[in-house]
């Protein structure tokens, strides 16, 4: 069932803007309600969010009138793609091609030859923005034929961001207008005409639906499982947590553009969730020591996948530290702050995980080799709260088809929830 629900989320959710629509969704039908970032006072009823930039999502649980700490989970609603450029359509050799930038460290290979969507948001001169879809295979990164290209397979794929990933979307017309033609496509998928048309953010995304495989079906293959997943456990987790400590509020930070550095308003290098949280102290007559109070007793568990070991590939895990699919939550460690968890933060995900019977796996890159982060060292840094980084094991990371195991989302979601009845 939790597999199953998360395959529709992430079908549902083939960019940010759609993502945060589709957590919007989820928590309205659970009874929560938006509040707008530019009023100035807010209800503080149990079950509030807010959006951010049409992509990130905030949501909040207060479960009594003088609450003295948060708890926190973070995640991030974007995931490694191609995104086109603001002039995107252009013709080249009979073909009209579109202009696309690469989003985050994204494994190029994985997009050639595939059925491409488009998906984003469309800007109107009149200030209204228009979610829009293209769901059907309008675009395409055809590969080099081997017999043009016959050391492709001695001395490995490299490929040009700039000139050799650029879609196909049309034959090119004699007296035709590539960029006219483009507009009118996005005029009739967003119902803004063509002249109105003030500027877009879309993205392209693989069409194959997600699915359960394997024998027994115990795979979810699927796109943007990082960090999509992460987002749906925690969407759940809050839902079912609202009986929980009333001396914590649950808050679950969904921000967009964490594969980019997460520098921007909406992202968690931003002031936006600091902001909200003394918004809420705020709401609840708390002065600002006494907001400050609170964030020192918080904990966060920063939600993003983790590197499950390849078995074409064990050799690139550290040997005592190789979680396996199927097998559970994986608590990411690293002394050089790529990732947020410390001793004491450990100990909090293992008492949890214990409370719920999660069963925990642990992660630590080999020393040589690089290791990823997260927002759990910038929130950390932050807000000064205590953080831990947690996520589900997985392979095929940031490829436009990543695979997880079907067995191990239920008790991510147990474990969060745990952690946000505070």
């Amino acid at each position: 069932m939790d597999a199953n629900a998360l395959c529709r989320f992430i079908d549902a959710s083939p960019c940010p803007a759609h993502a945060a629509a589709e957590l919007v969704r989820e928590l309205t039908a659970a009874g929560f309600a938006e509040l707008p970032m530019q009023r100035a006072e807010w209800p503080l009823a149990p079950g509030r969010f807010l959006v951010r930039r049409g992509a990130s999502v905030i949501a909040f649980v207060v479960r009594g009138r003088a609450p003295q700490r948060f708890t926190l989970v973070g995640a991030h609603t974007d995931s490694p793609h191609l995104r086109l450029k603001p002039r995107p359509a252009f013709q080249s050799e009979g073909c009209c091609q579109l202009g696309v930038e690469v989003y985050g460290g994204a494994l190029l290979n994985s997009w050639l030859d595939r059925d491409l969507g488009l998906a984003g948001t469309v800007h109107a001169a009149d200030g209204g923005v228009r979610l829009v879809r293209i769901g059907v295979p309008i675009a395409r990164v055809p590969q080099l034929a081997i017999h043009l290209d016959r050391k492709i397979n001695d001395d490995g794929l490299k490929l040009n961001a700039q000139t050799q990933l650029a879609p196909i979307w049309a034959l090119a017309r004699d007296g035709g207008d590539a960029a006219a033609a483009f507009a009118e496509l996005l005029a009739k998928a967003s119902g803004i005409p063509a002249g109105d048309i003030r500027s877009h953010d879309l993205s392209l995304f693989d069409l194959t639906p997600s699915a359960l495989g394997g024998a027994a079906g115990e795979f979810v293959f699927a796109p943007r499982l990082d960090n999509l997943a992460s987002c749906h456990a925690g969407a759940m987790a809050l839902i079912a947590a609202s009986d929980g400590d009333p001396l914590s509020v649950a808050v679950l930070a969904c921000h967009d553009h964490e594969e980019v550095g997460s520098t921007s308003d909406a992202g968690a290098d931003g002031s936006l969730l600091g902001s909200v949280l003394e918004r809420i102290a705020i709401g609840l007559g708390r002065s600002r020591a006494e907001y400050l109070a609170a964030l020192a007793g918080s904990t966060m568990i920063s939600a993003d996948m983790a590197h499950a070991v390849h078995p074409n590939y064990a050799d690139r895990h550290e040997p005592r530290h190789k979680p396996q699919l199927g097998k559970g939550p994986v608590l990411k460690s690293n002394h050089n702050q790529r990732y947020a968890t410390s001793a004491v933060t450990a100990a909090h995900v293992r008492a949890i995980a214990a409370r719920a019977g999660v069963s925990l796996q642990d992660f630590v890159a080999r020393t040589d080799l690089g290791c990823g982060s997260t927002i759990g060292p910038i929130t950390a840094a932050r807000l000064g709260i205590a953080v831990a980084d947690v996520g589900n094991p997985m392979l095929s990371m940031h490829s436009a088809r990543e695979c997880a195991a079907t067995a191990d989302h239920a008790p991510y979601i147990a474990l969060l929830r745990e952690h946000l009845k505070g």
